[in-house]
């Protein structure tokens, strides 16, 4: 065999890895590995000198990124400390899964996107994935970027199951109001009760605290105007929103050393009182005729792996509920960033290290979690 054979041979010997092993960008430095080594082995058969192939690469770092609702300040103060605390090269290739809720209660939602949407011209060989969080659909149903659903059910639909709340949180009635998501009156609504009794605060217009994302735009809360004043690149972007992302061959360090897992990350969680399957066809295809997306919004429900992902190396990792809780491969990564004085929390893989924002906050920027 020539050395053209040879080539050919091993390239197609090795071509196989993505449909194997995952998808072509997370699978490409491991398959030109392989392509090295076989050329190396054959080299030597041949009675070639040849050096001694590479390792494989290191694993490209996942960074899982919490709640940021508008404070642009710790945003830019997470993603400093993020630079600082990787290797150069595992930062710069790293794929950053940001966990939804980039609105409301802080006063910066407009900035905020638009450092969302500069990531990948600062940083090209990153991977980004955006989550939505339940606080950017109600955001997207308003300004009508929100997709319809998929089977042409109209968005009033879904009022029905929570019309009795209708007076109290005072749902948005404005133009337009007639074919709008449920979520999206209810965020631009006025509370009719102002004190948040679990928050032990006023809200910020409506249930959804949304007054300073209408502010970040230059508009009063509840004006029918917010939906030119944002831009089509904003409305773009909430429209484009991912419900679930999904990956393979995803390393985690545990006690027991390092483990390879597919990695799911959505808002709040998966339910445990739903079909998996039927949980999925609705996270994969964003079916928005749903009033109320449980696996986006809920909370007890959603809180642990359900039992038929158990035992199956399978990663879950969620923002959503204002607290850090680890517990195997159950991550909720959100340590309260819509609140002004806490941080904006991350975890790296494989690591499990954690990074914070430390800007307006008292934090240590990281740690190490270390599982009992």
């Amino acid at each position: 065999m020539d050395g053209q054979d040879r080539v050919v041979t091993i390239i197609g010997r090795c071509v196989c890895l993505p449909g194997l092993l995952g998808n072509w960008n997370s699978t490409f430095p491991l398959f030109l590995w392989c392509v090295i080594s076989n050329l190396w082995e054959t080299g030597n058969d041949a009675g070639g000198e040849m050096s001694p192939p590479p390792p494989p690469p290191p694993p490209r770092a996942v960074i899982c990124v919490g709640d940021v609702h508008g404070y642009i300040s710790k945003l830019e103060s997470l993603w400093a400390n993020l630079q600082s605390a990787l290797p150069p090269d595992a930062f710069a290739t790293a794929l950053v899964v940001f966990l939804g809720d980039y609105c409301d209660r802080g006063p910066s939602t407009r900035e905020v996107i638009d450092f969302l949407l500069a990531l990948p011209s600062r940083h090209p060989a990153q991977r980004h994935a955006f989550l939505c969080g339940n606080h950017d659909l109600a955001f997207a149903a308003f300004v009508g970027a929100l997709p319809p659903p998929p089977d042409g059910t109209p968005f009033s639909s879904t009022w029905g199951e929570y019309i009795q709340n209708e007076e109290n949180e005072g749902w948005y009635r404005g133009p337009g109001h007639e074919g709008m998501h449920c979520q999206g009156r209810r965020w631009g609504g006025i509370m009719k009760e102002k004190r948040n009794p679990k928050r032990g605060s006023s809200y910020m217009g409506s249930i959804y605290d949304a007054r300073p994302t209408f502010e970040s735009y230059g508009v009063a809360h509840g004006s029918p105007d917010l939906v030119k004043a944002v831009p089509e690149e904003h409305k773009k972007f909430l429209r484009e929103l991912v419900w679930i992302h999904e990956e393979e061959n995803v390393p985690i360090d545990t006690n027991e050393g390092q483990i390879i897992c597919k990695l799911i990350a959505v808002h709040a969680g998966l339910e445990r009182s739903i079909d998996l399957n039927e949980q999925f066809r609705i996270l994969r295809t964003k079916d928005t005729k749903i009033s109320k997306v449980a696996m986006l919004s809920g909370r007890q429900d959603v809180w642990n792996i359900p039992k038929d992902l158990a035992g199956k190396q399978t990663i879950v990792v969620s923002g959503h509920h204002g607290k850090l809780h680890i517990d195997g491969l159950r991550f909720v990564i959100d340590e309260g960033g819509g609140y002004a004085d806490r941080p904006i929390a991350a975890i790296v893989f494989p690591s499990k290290e954690l990074i914070r924002s430390t800007e307006g906050t008292s934090s240590q920027n990281r740690s190490r979690y270390h599982q009992e």
